[in-house]
C-alpha cells in the first residue's frame, strides 16, 4: 500500500461504517446513527479532496466512492423502509432507479465498451435530496421533530428527482450507446 490508496482506503472504511449505521438504526439509537452519517459523510468529502488535491483518482476510486455512498443511501431507506420511516414506494423507487443504472452501466459496458463514471447533475441533485430526507427522517424520529408536512415534501422531491435522474441516465447512456454504435458502422 502507498499514499496513493487512501482515497481509495477512506472509501473502503466508509462501506464498512454502512453496517454499525444500520445497526443502530435497527437497534433505534438514532443519535449515534447521525454521529455515524456524519462521519460518512467527512470521509466522502476527505477521499474526494485528497484524491483531487494530490492527483491520486483512479479507476477503482471510481468505482468504489459511488458504491460506498450508494450502499450506504439504499441501506439506509431500506432500513428507514423497514422501521415504518419512509414509505415502502419510495424506498422501492430509489432501489429500482439504482437497479436500471447500475444494469445500463452493465449492458452498456459489455455490449458497447468502456465508459466513464461520472453523474449528472440531476443524479447529484437527487443524491443530496435522498441525504437530506434520510437525516431528516432520522433526526426527527429523535433529536429534533419536523413537521410532517416538510417530511412529505421532502419524500415526493425524492421521488420526482428520483424518477428524472433515471430517466436522464436512461436517455444519456442511450444517446451515448447510439453514437457509439453509429461511429463504428458509420465512421
Amino acid at each position: 500500500m502507498t499514499r496513493r490508496d487512501l482515497p481509495n482506503i477512506i472509501s473502503v472504511l466508509r462501506l464498512l461504517i454502512v453496517i454499525p449505521v444500520i445497526y443502530m438504526l435497527l437497534r433505534e439509537n438514532y443519535r449515534m446513527a447521525l454521529v455515524l452519517f456524519a462521519v460518512a459523510g467527512i470521509s466522502d468529502a476527505l477521499d474526494g479532496y485528497i484524491a483531487k488535491r494530490y492527483g491520486w483518482t483512479s479507476r477503482v476510486g471510481s468505482i468504489l466512492d459511488p458504491v460506498a455512498d450508494k450502499t450506504l443511501l439504499v441501506s439506509t431507506y431500506v432500513t428507514l423502509g423497514i422501521l415504518d420511516h419512509l414509505p415502502v414506494w419510495l424506498v422501492i423507487a430509489v432501489i429500482l432507479r439504482d437497479l436500471v443504472i447500475f444494469t445500463g452501466a452493465l449492458a452498456y459496458h459489455f455490449l458497447i465498451g468502456k465508459y466513464e463514471l461520472s453523474p449528472s447533475l440531476m443524479s447529484k441533485i437527487n443524491t443530496f435530496a435522498q441525504i437530506v430526507l434520510a437525516l431528516a427522517v432520522v433526526m426527527s424520529v429523535d433529536v429534533f421533530q419536523i413537521p410532517r408536512e416538510y417530511i412529505q415534501m421532502m419524500i415526493y422531491t425524492v421521488l420526482a428527482t428520483t424518477l428524472i435522474s433515471g430517466v436522464d441516465y436512461m436517455w444519456s447512456w442511450g444517446y451515448q450507446a447510439v453514437r457509439s454504435r453509429s461511429g463504428k458502422y458509420y465512421g
